[in-house]
């Protein structure tokens, strides 16, 4: 059953879709460098961890470093070192038009040769968010969605056994939570990215997920009444103080122990929280994940999500040993994979080979979300260019500010994005 449900979550996910350069290292060795962000705090670390030392230790004739960044600035931190040509030899990235952006200007080398070694393992359709005019430029780790976690301590003292399924039924919950003392929701301000988390699955939820890829992907206008509706939707939460007002001035690290620590029922964010949520043993028993309801159910359904394969691993193109560099890189994302589906920290983008029997109840149920689902729409931040994906972060902090309402958000990403 455990297989069937693998296989499953890998055809819905296909549906869908500073200076180092490698050298001569130690005792003759061949150094290889990687930046990625897999930071103490990320919930990714420990499965970097097992993988670096497992690929490592089979390869005693590679000098390895790596070096790890938190995420919004290692987003500066990479886009520099692209800009000079100026890059480690393996680099994590996001895949779409963050990675396709590097693409373009031939920063990052092809790796169609060294795939054809691991194609019985990484299905082609697992690589389409990281191919360019038909050339595979991406090792794919783990895929993501997100979801909203729910803790059933609290919402079981305002009479809830589940996680609301209907948006009328939110409302009325969150509505009874206030009224009990407690704050529904909690979103990092300082982390643009976070309030994405929210907005993104609102949006698709009222306007319907061909609708928001149409216009992430530059088919269609941000003159889109439906998405101008849903941002409304979002400050009216904002408004009835389903929000916590210190959520502006909050780290997402913060906002997710806030969580934790039951200062919050309601958690939106990626299904890689699962991890930690489970390493959490006295937390644990107490949350559910599920995706956020319908809204409007003439355009949008249950199993439209926001998500997919997005972590991914290249190669630069400046290394001096690329081709070392690609067979590492290839073997490492196999490995980052394995440990992070069994930890939690997303669904697997490789096809397991591997006892999948240990992997928690959180991530059974993603994993459960995303073979059911319809359709996914990557996230805003990656699967638009990083220029376009920078104009869209601004007006999303606008919003979570209610600078603008969401006339003034359509109408403006209308003027300053062609």
């Amino acid at each position: 059953m455990k297989r069937r449900l693998i296989a499953l979550v890998l055809a819905a996910a296909m549906v869908f879709s500073l200076a180092a350069c490698a050298g001569g290292g130690k005792g003759g060795k061949t150094k290889i460098d990687m930046w990625c962000i897999a930071t103490e705090t990320d919930s990714n670390r420990k499965a970097y961890e097992k993988a670096i030392a497992e690929v490592t230790a089979a390869h005693p004739e590679i000098e390895f470093n790596w070096e790890a960044i938190e995420n919004q600035s290692y987003k500066t931190k990479i886009k520099a070192a692209v800009a000079a040509d100026e890059m480690p030899d393996i680099f994590f990235t996001w895949s779409c038009a963050f990675l396709g952006d590097f693409v373009n200007a031939n920063r990052v080398y092809c790796l169609d040769e060294e795939y054809k070694n691991w194609a019985k393992d990484l299905d082609p359709k697992m690589l389409n968010n990281t191919t360019f005019n038909g050339k595979h430029y991406g090792v794919p780790t783990t895929m993501n969605i997100v979801v909203m976690f729910a803790n059933m301590d609290i919402l079981k003292k305002v009479g809830y056994t589940e996680v609301p399924g209907t948006y009328e039924e939110l409302i009325k919950c969150c509505d009874k939570l206030l009224a009990a003392g407690y704050t529904p929701f909690g979103c990092s301000g300082k982390e643009d990215w976070c309030v994405t988390e929210y907005v993104e699955p609102i949006i698709e939820k009222t306007a319907g997920a061909k609708a928001w890829s149409d216009i992430m992907t530059g088919a269609a206008s941000w003159d889109n009444k439906d998405v101008a509706k849903a941002i409304d939707i979002f400050q009216e939460m904002i408004s009835k103080k389903y929000f916590d007002p210190n959520g502006a001035a909050l780290t997402n690290n913060e906002v997710k122990a806030n969580f934790q620590q039951g200062k919050y029922a309601f958690y939106m964010n990626g299904s890689w929280n699962c991890a930690d949520f489970f390493a959490d043993s006295a937390f644990f028993p107490k949350v559910k994940v599920s995706e956020f309801p319908v809204i409007d159910s003439s355009k949008s359904k249950l199993g439209q999500l926001i998500g997919g394969p997005s972590d991914t691993l290249a190669v630069a193109q400046s290394s001096k040993n690329a081709d070392k560099a690609a067979a590492f890189a290839f073997e490492l994302g196999k490995a980052i994979c394995h440990y992070g589906y069994l930890d939690g920290c997303g669904l697997p983008a490789w096809t397991p080979d591997y006892d999948t029997s240990s992997v928690n109840a959180l991530t059974a149920t993603v994993a459960d979300i995303v073979a059911k689902s319809d359709a996914m729409v990557l996230f805003g931040d990656t699967i638009q260019a990083a220029d376009i994906a920078n104009i869209y972060l601004s007006y999303v902090a606008k919003v979570y500010g209610k600078q603008i309402d969401g006339n003034g958000f359509i109408s403006g990403l209308k003027k300053d994005i062609k």
